[in-house]
């Protein structure tokens, strides 16, 4: 059983930064790679970005390549999300997710734990 609890998210100007956690209890949190994705009002939810149970691989989302970076330390049980130059189309609530295993794509598909959300509002 693996329970995630995002932060950092809020109010920011394009152009600035945020950094997310998700925060995971559970001894089995270094087995699980960690997702981002992210759902705008009226929109459907999208993959953001990705890494693996041991941070060797990641996955990035085109829409943020260059801005993002995602990032794990293990003996904190902790996912962050680094988010630089920020712009109002990355307003969105903001989720992070677990699945068993090394993969790290853009699927949604098999992911067993979900946090509540943190939102992240961009103005322009």
């Amino acid at each position: 059983q693996v329970q995630l609890v995002e932060s950092g998210g809020g109010l920011v100007q394009a152009g600035g930064s945020l950094r997310l956690s998700c925060a995971a209890s559970g001894r089995t949190f270094g087995t699980y790679s960690i997702a981002w994705f992210r759902q705008a009002p009226g929109k459907e939810r999208e993959f953001v970005l990705a890494i693996s149970w041991s941070g060797g691989s990641t996955y990035y989302a085109d829409s943020v390549k260059g801005r993002f970076t995602i990032s794990r330390d293990n003996a904190k049980n902790t996912v962050y999300l680094q988010m630089n130059s920020l712009k109002p189309e990355d307003t969105a609530v903001y989720y992070c997710a677990a699945r068993k295993g090394s993969v790290v794509d853009e699927s949604q598909v098999g992911y067993d734990y979900w946090g509540q959300g943190t939102q992240v509002t961009v103005s322009s």
